[in-house]
């Protein structure tokens, strides 16, 4: 298999840095290398940017808002614009429920949610886990009741991403409650601001928000919101799943923090000389190297899989091998970035923290290797655990 990239395919990433370098925002830029949260005007802004050129929802159907490029392309795309780096796309939205809906869903769900997905009119949140129903995500009591020409809902969903921000949720809601426990499950869309519906937030350990509780008490929602058919969710939160773990292989994310890795470690001193130096640093430094470029050449032997076979609506197992290794490189990544800061890395200053009235400790640069870090060990958990994952291609992959 020739993974070479052809010469219109190089062309294209050009095209692509180029619209980088002037359409993205210098002030987001700096922040986003520096490691600091986008907050949610940051992503508004960049997705209309990304809408007005066409480039919002690349990967989409053509009729739906989507740029018909091949997978070669997409990959490009997302792998220039996480090394630039850029915001990614608010991923609830365009990369888990606007492809089920237009897969799954009828023709007036297509018409009123994709566009607003598209720019970013509407954010949305993901309802799955639930306390007690992470990694066994099929074991969820959330319950949905049909009554009528609505369902009513009760139960709790825990670990939601940004549903602070959110206007709608997209649930897996359990519909028979005597049905073996992956065929009783619906997928069930939820305007955020129904009665009965509360979000708590789960603060972290840096004082951040971004992940909370929602609780649903006789949350009356149409039936008309129900995707697809009653009892089928399971199958579409499969769907999903599959890609959002191809997509947590990240891998230019990683290489945009190796590259960081190495600027600051020739800033940073150990022992009289730069840390850059250092021999056991470099030999950590290659070992993530390594194994970030299997990791590349393994995605590009999947990304021409798919081109050559063209889409089956099916996940590729083959995501579980990417999400394991992604999100191993990406802490790693983050692990040997602490190194670098070393004890610069313990104070957390924020730059918008108004709490924090002294002059800063270390250089601005150390203020968030730490938050980065701990935030990152979530990546081994969500879209299944990796433990999981390897239990995925046991059977998908080896056929044990």
């Amino acid at each position: 298999m020739d993974l070479r990239f052809t010469s219109e395919e190089n062309a294209f990433r050009e095209e692509v840095r180029n619209f980088l370098k002037e359409k993205m925002p210098e002030d987001i830029r700096k922040r986003m290398v520096d490691g600091e949260s986008m907050d949610k005007d940051d992503i508004v802004l960049w997705t209309r940017i990304l809408a007005e050129k066409g480039w919002a929802v690349p990967h989409w159907p053509v009729e739906y808002g989507g740029t018909g490029w091949g997978p070669m392309q997409q990959y490009i795309f997302l792998e220039e614009t996480q090394k630039w780096p850029a915001p990614q796309p608010l991923a609830f939205g365009v990369n888990m429920v606007g492809p089920v809906i237009y897969t799954f869903g009828n023709e007036a769900q297509k018409k009123k949610y994709l566009p607003r997905i598209v720019d970013l009119t509407d954010w949305w949140c993901q309802g799955f886990s639930e306390p007690g129903s992470g990694s066994d995500l099929a074991s969820l009591k959330t319950r949905a009741v049909k009554e009528g020409d609505h369902y009513i809902v009760n139960g709790q969903k825990t670990w939601t991403t940004l549903a602070q921000h959110a206007d709608w949720i997209f649930c897996l809601v359990r519909t028979h409650p005597d049905a073996k426990k992956q065929e009783g499950i619906s997928f069930l869309l939820i305007d955020m601001k129904t009665p009965g519906i509360e979000v708590r937030p789960i603060v972290t350990m840096d004082g951040g928000r971004e992940i909370n509780e929602v609780f649903l008490t006789d949350v009356k929602v149409p039936a008309e919101n129900l995707v697809g058919e009653e009892n089928k969710g399971w199958d579409y939160a499969k769907f999903l799943l599959g890609n959002e773990r191809t997509n947590i292989a990240r891998i230019g994310i990683s290489k945009q923090r190796v590259a960081r890795i190495r600027e600051l470690a020739g800033l940073e001193m150990a022992g009289g000389k730069p840390l850059i130096e250092d021999q056991r640093f470099l030999e950590k430094l290659a070992s993530i190297e390594i194994d970030l470029k299997a990791l590349e050449l393994t995605q590009l032997r999947v990304v021409a899989a798919d081109a050559k076979r063209g889409k089956s609506g099916k996940p590729d197992p083959a995501s579980s091998i990417l999400k394991i290794k992604g999100s191993e490189i990406q802490q790693a990544t983050t692990q040997l970035l602490m190194e670098v800061m070393g004890p610069y890395a313990m104070p957390y200053q924020p730059h918008n923290d108004d709490r924090w009235n002294e002059p800063p400790i270390g250089p601005d640069y150390a203020a968030f290797a730490a938050p980065t870090y701990f935030n990152t060990r979530k990546v081994s958990i969500y879209g299944g655990s990796n433990e999981i994952q390897k239990n995925i291609i046991a059977k998908a992959v080896l056929g044990f």
